[in-house]
């Protein structure tokens, strides 16, 4: 049969997209292709669980509306459903004076996004939140809240399918060509399938599907992966909720931080180092041409220039343990190196532009017969609602989609 929409990705964002089509037009015949056997198996699968509240994104961008609004969506999906929402709360906290004025920006930032209940606090308060913290002031997100990510996706996944959407699992997209009656065959060496129209959520390998669809698309994807520890059952007690440094205006991450699970466990992280494959888990996980890509890329090497000393010491941050303590016990400085051990990672998909620039906002590209999301970092997971409800819109009025 021939499809009205293919979403290649059966990740959180290529999920709330078919869910909010289905919205808009419940008689679409759709199909979602995944090339894992599960879904969700990447990002969506191995990022932190923060339904986050909107803190850290400029006034006015996608990235702040769609979180904010994202978060409410998501808050709403979950209670629906029985799915576990721990609003456990956040702080942002300055280790010294020189961090008070990013810190009072910050705060300013997520008022103007407006993030609910967030406040100013003096030591003493964080204190009451956070005993083990230690900061000279900080900034407190109560609206912050943890969920399990992957348990939303296989939520999203089995609605769908009740719903009538086809799930095609292990179906790895090699090309894509336009049929010459109108629409695309989307194919992997073994199969294909025809469409009307597609729809690009395919994350790490976003701007390959694009080129597939012959988008050309004017960013690459760049793998930076982000490694964890757990803290120690017997350490646990050292962190309450969340608790974030205030970020480094020299680099484009957050900064290694605290965060609570649902399922009773702290994590401390992530750091950001070059991944050698775009689902490189592992420091040794090498794909020569995936490397290659990355180091053939222009952008990659301006963007090294400017990082160059701060990717150093991630590497090194990476390799080494107490290093890695050193950078929590800014936050936390009743941790010891005792107190940990290493547990996973996750590869973020960050576009960059060929002049070297980090593309800080969503990046969505509408052609005639597909849309492509090619920038969906965090906080994609929590405004993964919203985003797909902003993608129905787009693929609403662009390929005239009958309700």
């Amino acid at each position: 049969m021939t499809y009205d929409v293919a979403i290649v990705g059966g990740g959180i964002v290529g999920l709330a997209t078919a869910r909010a089509l289905l919205e808009r037009a419940p008689r679409l015949q759709l199909v979602i292709l995944e090339k894992e056997r599960e879904l969700g198996t990447h990002q969506t699968g191995h990022n932190s669980g923060v339904i986050h509240s909107g803190i850290y994104y400029k006034p006015g961008s996608a990235k702040a509306r769609l979180c904010v609004e994202g978060a409410r969506l998501m808050s709403g999906f979950c209670e629906a459903r029985g799915i576990k929402v721990d609003r456990c709360g956040k702080v942002i906290v300055a280790t010294d004076a020189t961090q008070v004025p990013r810190l009072r920006a910050l705060y300013e930032r997520g008022l103007a996004n407006g993030v609910p209940a967030l406040a100013l606090i003096e030591p003493a308060r964080l204190r009451e939140l956070e005993p083990h913290a230690r900061a000279v002031a900080a900034i407190h997100s109560p609206s912050t809240a943890i969920v399990d990510y992957g348990e939303v996706a296989a939520t999203l996944g089995r609605e769908l399918v009740a719903g009538g959407v086809t799930l095609e699992l292990n179906y790895h997209v090699t090309a894509i060509t336009r049929l010459r009656g109108g629409g695309l065959a989307v194919s992997t060496p073994d199969h294909s399938i025809a469409t009307r129209y597609l729809v690009n959520c395919a994350g790490l390998y976003s701007d390959v599907v694009a080129r597939l669809a012959g988008a050309a698309p004017d960013v690459q994807i760049v793998p930076f992966r982000g490694e964890y520890y757990f803290l120690r059952p017997e350490a646990e007690h050292l962190v309450q909720g969340l608790i974030y440094p205030v970020p480094d205006p020299e680099f484009p991450f957050l900064g290694v931080h605290f965060t609570r699970t649902v399922h009773g466990e702290v994590e401390a992280g992530p750091n950001a180092v070059l991944a050698f494959a775009r689902e490189g888990y592992r420091f040794a996980r090498v794909v020569p041409r995936e490397l290659y890509d990355t180091l053939r890329f222009p952008g990659f090497w301006t963007l090294a220039r400017k990082y160059w000393r701060t990717g150093g010491y991630e590497v090194y941050r990476s390799l080494s343990t107490r290093a890695f303590v050193r950078a929590l016990q800014r936050l936390v400085p009743d941790l010891a190196a005792a107190d940990v051990t290493r547990g996973g990672a996750g590869v973020r998909a960050q576009a960059v532009t060929a002049e070297g620039a980090l593309v800080d906002d969503f990046r969505i590209v509408t052609r005639p017969d597909s849309i492509h999301v090619l920038n969906a970092p965090s906080p994609a997971a929590t405004a993964s609602l919203a985003i797909g409800r902003t993608i129905a819109a787009q693929a609403a009025e662009t390929f005239r989609l009958e309700r």
